[in-house]
């Protein structure tokens, strides 16, 4: 296979699975989010969206990024240089929460359009950007794992077996970007998470934590609604 018909694997279009196909997708992501024993080890995807939103952030506002950790416990962070107060801290601060909800509409898109290869192949160089900045072992594994499996997927499955994978990983990304922010705001109730991307914005901007989950929620739950419309068959 030369470049050419690469580019035209990866730029061409897919047809869409049927209903029942794009149903069972949506069945295995709820598998992968609702049981606790599932959700401790699929949620490093999330968690992988979670800091590459602030690192997108930090770069696209003109801060310093200077590296990201990925931690077995599924927590993360993500360090950057830069003012401590001012738009570009709280845009930062502000992605983590709403950029897999926002992946998971962006997905659900592309797949709308058939573009399916495509959507397998800006995954792999998005974690082939992030794991750059990986600065310790743990997350260099989650990464390349993640990416292995993507790459793995988009190269050498039928195009049948891509679009399942896909519509899974749109459903995963929608519904799995919803429970972090009830978990957020159920450790604060709880007075467990101090050091809150909620409580940060808090601190920068004097809105309060709540309304900053309640803002987290909104983008989330907005997001699985506008994302279901897409990923069902018209």
């Amino acid at each position: 296979m030369d470049l050419t018909d690469v580019w035209n694997r990866v730029l061409g279009g897919q047809p869409s699975p049927q209903l029942e196909l794009v149903l069972i997708a949506g069945a295995v992501a709820l598998i992968a989010v609702l049981p606790w024993r599932v959700w401790r080890i699929t949620r490093n995807v999330v968690t992988i969206a979670h800091e590459g939103g602030h690192a997108l952030a930090a770069v696209l506002t003109g801060r310093r990024l200077t590296g990201i950790q990925l931690h077995s416990d599924t927590s993360g962070l993500t360090l950057t240089r830069g003012k401590p107060r001012g738009p570009g801290m709280v845009l930062t601060a502000a992605a983590g929460y709403v950029t897999p909800s926002l992946l998971g509409l962006g997905v659900a898109a592309l797949l709308g359009a058939g573009k399916i290869t495509l959507l397998l192949w800006i995954a792999i160089v998005l974690l082939a950007a992030m794991l750059v900045m990986i600065r310790n072992a743990f997350g260099v594994l989650s990464v390349l794992v993640t990416g292995g499996i993507v790459f793995a997927v988009s190269w050498y499955a039928s195009t049948d077996i891509q679009a399942v994978f896909g519509y899974v990983i749109a459903w995963f990304l929608l519904l799995g970007g919803v429970r972090p922010v009830f978990e957020l705001q159920r450790k604060r109730w709880r007075g467990r998470a101090p050091d809150s991307d909620a409580d940060q914005l808090a601190k920068i901007t004097g809105v309060a934590g709540g309304l900053w989950v309640t803002l987290f929620g909104l983008v989330s739950i907005a997001s699985l609604v506008i994302g279901t419309t897409l990923l069902l068959p018209h």
